[in-house]
């Protein structure tokens, strides 16, 4: 059972919206102050809902991180645009995550238009200050706050940290009383086995870039604690075609020993063990039309 400070206890969830990359999942890191959900160059890497628990005095926030919003494609697409949606529509408040340098684009007027009518709080967040110069991010700001009224404007970098205390402050003074939903040291509610093979995927995209474009699944299908307290970990990486395989081992197996030996050491400061990682990779046509997988992601299968 949470134990918040004694008197009176705050909790409330705070959905984090935003385009794609505009920096949503660097964000939660920072305010958890750990990394409980990956972050790439990539746009759309997030693609199911995580929840991340921080605390700032007597209130315990409940952040959701989501998906970006952008007009889908594909059956993925649609699934993860309708989590991102849903997460929000669960929240007490809304934040809405801006990147200040590419500014007000279709994805970010798609997102006002979906949170017309809301009644619940929500801020509007400048993300990348550090990129932008001062008279441009007043300008934007103004651009924003014109087309709808938020309940308070915060100028951030979450690389950085920059503004984001300030944020977790006034988030926290926002939130109704009640009591904690989450013990203090529970981070999130990913499993280690989901998050291990998100760590891995986070791998995939960075060491193969373009390559293949979200062609790629991760699985975690064993997971062995031993008595030397190390753990095992057997994954697989399932691309969507014969001619990518090639791409994923590289020459010699030296891109699947790369991916392998960036999320083992990733894995080993989130876990505080020694991990042995095991990596396979495998053809799996149609993966992304496979409802199984949808649900392990925690997604609604659209039909």
């Amino acid at each position: 059972m949470a134990e918040p400070p004694a008197g009176e206890s705050h909790c409330g969830y705070v959905a984090v919206l935003g385009a794609p990359n505009a920096g949503k999942s660097t964000l939660i890191n920072q305010l958890v102050g750990q990394k409980v959900t990956i972050v790439t160059p990539k746009a759309q890497t997030t693609r199911f809902r995580i929840m991340a628990v921080a605390i700032e005095g007597a209130a315990e926030l409940i952040f959701v991180d989501t998906p970006g919003i952008f007009q889908p494609k594909r059956r993925l697409d649609r699934a993860m645009v309708a989590a991102a949606w849903s997460g929000a529509g669960d929240a007490d408040i809304v934040l809405l995550l801006v990147d200040a340098a590419r500014g007000l684009d279709a994805d970010v007027r798609r997102i006002l238009e979906g949170l017309t009518g809301q009644e619940r709080p929500i801020v509007l967040v400048l993300n990348k200050v550090d990129a932008v110069a001062r008279p441009k991010l007043l300008g934007l700001s103004a651009e924003l706050n014109a087309l709808r009224s938020f309940h308070a404007t915060f100028m951030i970098s979450a690389l950085t940290g920059d503004g984001v205390a300030d944020l977790k402050r006034a988030v926290a003074a926002m939130l109704p009383a009640g009591p904690w939903l989450y013990p203090e040291d529970q981070l999130a509610d990913i499993s280690e086995r989901l998050l291990a093979a998100e760590i891995t995927r986070e791998q995939v995209f960075l060491k193969l870039h373009d390559e293949l474009p979200y062609a790629s699944l991760v699985e975690t299908e064993r997971w062995e604690d031993r008595s030397d307290g190390s753990v095992r970990i057997e994954q697989v990486i399932y691309v969507a075609k014969d001619s990518q395989k090639p791409i994923v081992l590289g020459r010699g197996g030296r891109t699947v020993k790369a991916i392998g030996a960036g999320a083992r050491a990733e894995l080993e400061r989130i876990l505080d063990r020694r991990v042995h990682l095991f990596l396979f990779v495998k053809v799996r046509e149609h993966w992304g039309d496979d409802p199984e997988h949808y649900r392990m992601m925690g997604l609604d299968y659209p039909r």
